[in-house]
C-alpha cells in the first residue's frame, strides 16, 4: 500500500484489510512534502506488518513485478496515481521484452487476464479518501488505469461512471463500496454522568483564510460561553509544522492564541483518533470535513455550517438534502440536526449489517482478478496521444518520462536510496529540514508576503 499523507495512510491500510482481511500489509510512504510524521501515523491507529519510505522510482521497480505483491493499493494524490500506474506499466512491459518504440506503449498489449497478450503485474486498486466535492474529472481521469476505482458511496459510483463514460474511457473498473474507516458504538443519547460535548471538526483548507477561520473558532468558543454545561472541543488533524493531504496556512493553535479572551474553561483543543473523540460527541460541527460521514454513521446529530455560505469551494454543497445544514446562531439557540436516511444511505452511511456488506463487490473483483498471474497491460486514458501537454508534466514531478520510463535522475535517487547507514541518515535529516524548511514557508512567510502584496 502507497500512500502520500496521513490521511491515505488512513484510507489506503483499512481499504487493504477491507479488501483482502488477514493478508500481509506493506506500507510504503510516498516521499514528499506531505509524508505523515511518526506521530501522525500512530494517531491514525492502523498497524501494518511493514513500514518504510520510498520514491515513486524505486516504488514502481518493485511493485511491478508479481512475485513481490499480489494487489497493489495506491492511496495518493492522483498525479502521483498516474505516474505509478504509467511507470508500473513501462516495467511491466520492458520486463517482459515487449517495450515498443513511440509514446502508445501503455495501449500495445491488450487482453483478458491470464490470456495472451497480458503481463505478470499485480491488481491494481485507487480510490478517494473522503467526500470528492472539486476536481471531480481531473482527480477520476488521473486514477484512470487501475483495476479498481472504488467508489465510497453509491452516489460516487454513479458520476465516476458518467465521467469516465463521457470520455470515452472504460468504466468497469469503478466499483462501489464505502469509506472504510466507519464504525464505533451507535450513539445513545446524552450521557448523564459527563457533560454534553459539542465537537468542531476543523479542516486543514477550508476555509483558508485567517478571517473565516478566526470567525469559526471565535463561533466555537462563543457557543461554549452561552452553554458553561457543555464540553466543547476544537478537534485539529495535526500539530504546527506537520502537513495532512492538504496545506495548512493558518493552523487554529495560532488563532487560538491571538484570540480575543482566549479560549473559555469548557473549550479546548484536541487532537488524537477521530473515532475516540466521536466516543464523547453529542454534536459535531463543521464545515464540509468527512468526520461528518462518520458522525452520522454512528447517528450523531450533525450540523454542517452555512455560516460562510453553501459553497462549492468550501464543498459543504455536498451536504445540499441532507438535512445538516446548520448555522452557530441555530446551534447556540439549541437545534440538534436530524439526517435524511435516503441521503445518507446513498452516500455510503449505512450502520450495522449493509455497511459490513459494501465491500462485497470490491473484495469478489479483486479476487477474480488476483488468482491470474497474468493481467491485461495497464492501459491509462491519459497517454502522450489523448493528452500530450498535460500527461509530461503531471508525469515528471515524480520522475517519470512521458512513456513511463523512469527519468536518469530518479533512478540515481531512487538506487542510492537502498544504501543504509551514516548516509541514509545523514539523507533523512536532510529530507526532515527541507520539509521543515517548507512549511515554515507555508505557514509564516506566504502569508505575510501576500499581506504586503495586498498594501
Amino acid at each position: 500500500m502507497l500512500a502520500d499523507s496521513d490521511t491515505r495512510w488512513k484510507w489506503g491500510a483499512l481499504t487493504a484489510r477491507r479488501i483482502a482481511p488477514g493478508a500481509r500489509i506493506d506500507g510504503l510512504l510516498l516521499r514528499g512534502r506531505a509524508t505523515p510524521t511518526p506521530r501522525q501515523l500512530a494517531e491514525v491507529g492502523v498497524e501494518v506488518d511493514s513500514l518504510r519510505e520510498t520514491t515513486g522510482a524505486a516504488f514502481v521497480r518493485q511493485a511491478a513485478d508479481r512475485s513481490a505483491y499480489d494487489v497493489v493499493v495506491l492511496a495518493c494524490v492522483g498525479g502521483a496515481v498516474q505516474a505509478m500506474l504509467h511507470g508500473m506499466a513501462h516495467a511491466a512491459r520492458t520486463a517482459g521484452g515487449e517495450a515498443t518504440e513511440g509514446a502508445e506503449g501503455a495501449d500495445v498489449m491488450e487482453g483478458a487476464a491470464g490470456e495472451p497478450g497480458a503481463v505478470a503485474r499485480p491488481v491494481t486498486l485507487t480510490g478517494y479518501v473522503g467526500v470528492v466535492y472539486e476536481k471531480l474529472a481531473d482527480g477520476l481521469l488521473l486514477r484512470h488505469g487501475a483495476d479498481v476505482v472504488l467508489a465510497n458511496s453509491r452516489y460516487d459510483a454513479e458520476r465516476f461512471r458518467a465521467v469516465y463514460e463521457g470520455a470515452g474511457a472504460d468504466a468497469s473498473c469503478v466499483t462501489e463500496g464505502a469509506l472504510p474507516f466507519l464504525g464505533g458504538a451507535p450513539y445513545e443519547g446524552p450521557d448523564a454522568e459527563r457533560p454534553f460535548t459539542v465537537v468542531f471538526a476543523a479542516q486543514p483548507s477550508v476555509p483558508a483564510g485567517r478571517e473565516d477561520r478566526a470567525y469559526l473558532l471565535r463561533r466555537a468558543a462563543d457557543h461554549a460561553r452561552a452553554h458553561p454545561g457543555r464540553e466543547v472541543l476544537v478537534k485539529l488533524r495535526s500539530r504546527p509544522g506537520e502537513h495532512t493531504t492538504h496545506i495548512e496556512e493558518q493552523p487554529y493553535q495560532r488563532l487560538a492564541d491571538r484570540l480575543p479572551g482566549g479560549l473559555p474553561p469548557n473549550c479546548r483543543l484536541v487532537y488524537g483518533h477521530m473515532g475516540d473523540v466521536l466516543d464523547r460527541t453529542d454534536l459535531l460541527v463543521t464545515v464540509s470535513s468527512t468526520a461528518a460521514l462518520e458522525s452520522l454513521h454512528r447517528g450523531i446529530p450533525t450540523a454542517v455550517l452555512t455560516d460562510l455560505g453553501v459553497r462549492e469551494a468550501l464543498g459543504n454543497h455536498h451536504f445540499l438534502g441532507s438535512g445538516c445544514l446548520a448555522s452557530w446562531d441555530e446551534l447556540d439557540a439549541g437545534r440538534l440536526p436530524s439526517a435524511d436516511a435516503a441521503w445518507t444511505a446513498r452516500q455510503g452511511v449505512l450502520p450495522g449489517g449493509p455497511y459490513e456488506r459494501a465491500f462485497d463487490g470490491a473484495r469478489e473483483r479483486v479476487a477474480r482478478l488476483a488468482v491470474h498471474d497474468r493481467l491485461p497491460a495497464i492501459a491509462p486514458y491519459y497517454t502522450p496521444t489523448t493528452a500530450p501537454r498535460y500527461l509530461p508534466g503531471v508525469l515528471s514531478r515524480y520522475g517519470f518520462a512521458a512513456d513511463g520510463a523512469v527519468l536518469p535522475g530518479a533512478a540515481k535517487a531512487a538506487a542510492a536510496g537502498a544504501s543504509s547507514g551514516v548516509r541514509a541518515a545523514v539523507r533523512g535529516a536532510v529530507r526532515d529540514a527541507a520539509r521543515g524548511a517548507y512549511r515554515h514557508g507555508v505557514q509564516r512567510v506566504a502569508p505575510v508576503i501576500r499581506r504586503m502584496g495586498e498594501l
